[in-house]
């Protein structure tokens, strides 16, 4: 939603809007002349005057004081992918999807396009660590962005380039089963304008099935991945885990490239693939490409540096999907180097997806060396009776002691530092509040052993 006002403001459009609490998004979106109110009120559909277009979120209940004014009033609402897709009028889409690694993704292609001084338009998930700006009003032709699944809105746009990263079940609160949930990626790729291109991870078998679907109905498809190797396709030869990133080798067209990433992961390195691949089917040069690939320093809550205390180094990240959970403490082994624990503070995120997924959370969260888990985050969801983080934690199969339910929030950082010895690595996960987590077990990491109740 902050993207989009960002983007409007750039536009010359009046913007007002509210939030639960004052945050950094806010100050931001004030500095650049939004009207923002804490708190959500009838009367703030009022602060433009006239009659004002009212743009809201799925997140967004019915009984919102200001949506329901908004439509007793005659106002016109539009949901955000429809206010998005509007704001791509005019130029090269290009639209990043997946069940994991969108926001990377979009990132990555952002950055190259940007070394490649294009100028792109973007929309983002989240910030570029580089501006701490998650979107842009560009004066290049193409406009990148990413496109969220979760609710079907997606479908809203008709890009160009569609990327898809994978596709594996999620948000069934919403689509409310796997083949819903497949159904609407086909759809997205049917939305591919004519001429356009769909840009496939080979590696993942939803990816493949739906590249597959999309060539039955005359699609143009490009793969990335160590799977791919058609014409056009770029394949991953080599990847090798190097301090905070990696080394990567890949053939396009025949021709050997070597690219540097400052970001960890294996996982990571499929995604600037695909980023890159994107980027050459926009017309982008091939050094431009590389180059600005090397140059991005990641995403906030992309395994987000947050500072080190004692030799414990402390980081953040987004993942809330066992897959996601499962490819961030991978990354993480291999920045810790094998010498330190690896120690996450795990927060569930929905009452739905903590029921469905329970028993994948936990064989995602046992390879970490110490599991400590949070209660739920609910976020849009109401509380249902017998789900709760414990759930999550009986299911990690790890030795007594090394798996935590806290479900005090106050005790998650001393609970932290405890666990942690110099050589170690902290990593707080979740979509929810817990990134603010991590300035709290710094502090804790700084006082003396004993000084804070904790176990250290």
């Amino acid at each position: 939603m902050s993207g989009i006002a960002r983007i409007l403001l750039a536009r010359g459009v009046a913007v007002s809007g509210s939030d639960a609490k004052d945050s950094r998004v806010v100050l931001a979106l004030r500095a650049l002349g939004a009207d923002v109110q804490v708190g959500h009120a009838a009367e703030h559909l009022d602060l433009l005057g006239g009659a004002p277009t009212v743009v809201v979120s799925t997140a967004i209940r019915e009984t919102n004081p200001e949506l329901a004014a908004a439509r007793a009033r005659g106002l016109t609402v539009v949901h955000r992918a429809e206010a998005l897709a509007a704001l791509t009028g005019g130029r090269r889409v290009a639209a990043v999807a997946g069940t994991h690694g969108k926001t990377s993704t979009t990132s990555m292609l952002t950055v190259a396009l940007q070394h490649c001084r294009l100028d792109p338009s973007f929309a983002i998930g989240g910030d570029l660590a580089s501006s701490g700006a998650g979107a842009h009003h560009g004066a290049g032709d193409v406009f990148v962005v990413e496109a969220d699944e979760s609710d079907g809105s997606f479908t809203a746009f008709a890009p160009q380039i569609a990327v898809v990263t994978n596709v594996e079940p999620d948000h069934l609160d919403h689509h409310g089963s796997e083949q819903a949930y497949r159904a609407v990626f086909e759809a997205f790729v049917g939305r591919i304008s004519p001429g356009g291109t769909l840009v496939s991870c080979a590696d993942d078998p939803g990816a493949e099935a739906l590249a597959r679907h999309a060539e039955e109905h005359g699609r143009t498809v490009r793969r990335y991945g160590r799977s791919a190797g058609g014409d056009g396709d770029v394949t991953l030869l080599d990847f090798r885990p190097e301090g905070p990133g990696a080394r990567v080798r890949a053939r396009y067209r025949g021709v050997d490239l070597a690219l540097r990433l400052a970001v960890p992961g294996e996982h990571m390195a499929l995604n600037a693939l695909g980023a890159f691949l994107a980027g050459a089917e926009l017309g982008a040069p091939v050094d431009g490409l590389l180059s600005g690939l090397s140059a991005f320093d990641g995403v906030r809550r992309r395994f987000e540096y947050k500072g080190r205390v004692n030799g414990v180094a402390v980081y953040d990240d987004y993942a809330h999907h066992p897959t996601e959970v499962a490819a961030t403490l991978r990354a993480a082994r291999a920045v810790s180097g094998g010498s330190g624990q690896v120690i996450v503070a795990f927060q569930p995120h929905l009452y739905s997806r903590t029921r469905t997924f329970a028993a994948e959370f936990g064989r995602a969260l046992a390879l970490a060396d110490q599991v400590v888990v949070l209660e739920i985050y609910g976020a849009r969801e109401d509380p249902e009776p017998g789900v709760t983080g414990a759930l999550v934690a009986d299911a990690v199969a790890l030795p007594a002691g090394r798996v935590h339910y806290v479900p005090s929030w106050s005790e998650v950082p001393p609970t932290l530092a405890g666990l942690a010895r110099a050589g170690d690595l902290v990593i707080t996960m979740g979509a929810g509040d817990v990134t603010v987590l991590g300035p709290e077990v710094l502090l804790e990491l700084e006082r003396p052993a004993g000084s804070s109740g904790s176990a250290r």
